[in-house]
């Protein structure tokens, strides 16, 4: 049975507004905030558009760390829903601990919240509003409850018409799934283990597209957590 995603350290967390996961703030590099007015200002206008409808306070600022692809340890930033922050913050530090590679876990402001740019950086990363294209509906990403791993080795892909569509489109070479190549996501790959543990459904599991970055809570719990959006 799949750990279901709102632990009671979660809950403790988004009820108490506590900005650490057991430690101090900045003690061993793991911690998770509230959005104050810096990190606001980051992402205004950006990540966080005009028209997002999402309340601030639905966020949460999560400063991770992670081995690049050197086995370097870098610092990371991750925006995300207050819902999933504590599983994210587990799931990163034992991704961390088992020395698993990610090469930048940037907040997609840096990339001026542009998606493709930030993919073919192989950019990790959470939130960014938007609705479905042609609908009213936010985006899993737009909730900030979509996680993207590694995203030029593990691309969204689906056919059209006939036509491929690859997103980031640089990533032709690991559109095959059945060839070997470094950071590849699938079944036996740490990073879907523990995403899959803490209640995630993974694109690469779907159908009609295959998305092998992404990782997102199911429809039916964003569904309860967002009544309206639909």
């Amino acid at each position: 049975m799949k750990k279901f995603l709102f632990t009671f350290l979660g809950a403790v967390l988004i009820i108490m507004g506590v900005c650490s996961f057991g430690f101090a703030e900045g003690e061993n590099g793991f911690y998770i905030s509230k959005i104050n007015d810096e990190i606001f200002a980051r992402i205004k206008g950006k990540s966080f558009k005009d028209d997002c409808t999402l309340p601030l306070d639905d966020l949460r600022y999560i400063h991770v760390l992670h081995k690049d692809f050197n086995g370097e340890t870098k610092e990371g930033e991750i925006i995300c829903n207050a819902y999933i922050a504590a599983d994210l913050l587990d799931i990163f530090m034992k991704l961390y601990e088992a020395g698993y590679q990610i090469e930048k876990i940037r907040l997609v402001d840096e990339y001026n919240a542009d998606d493709e740019t930030s993919m073919r950086d192989n950019n990790s990363s959470c939130f960014n509003f938007r609705f479905i294209s042609h609908t009213t509906k936010i985006s899993q990403h737009g909730l900030g409850l979509a996680v993207d791993i590694n995203t030029l080795y593990n691309p969204y892909t689906k056919v059209v018409d006939g036509k491929r569509i690859l997103e980031p489109a640089t990533a032709g070479e690991y559109v095959d799934r059945d060839k070997n190549f470094p950071h590849k996501i699938d079944h036996d790959d740490l990073c879907y283990k523990l995403f899959t543990e803490h209640g995630f459904e993974w694109g690469g599991d779907w159908t009609r597209t295959k998305d092998y970055q992404h990782f997102e809570i199911p429809d039916n719990i964003s569904s309860k957590l967002y009544p309206a959006n639909k």
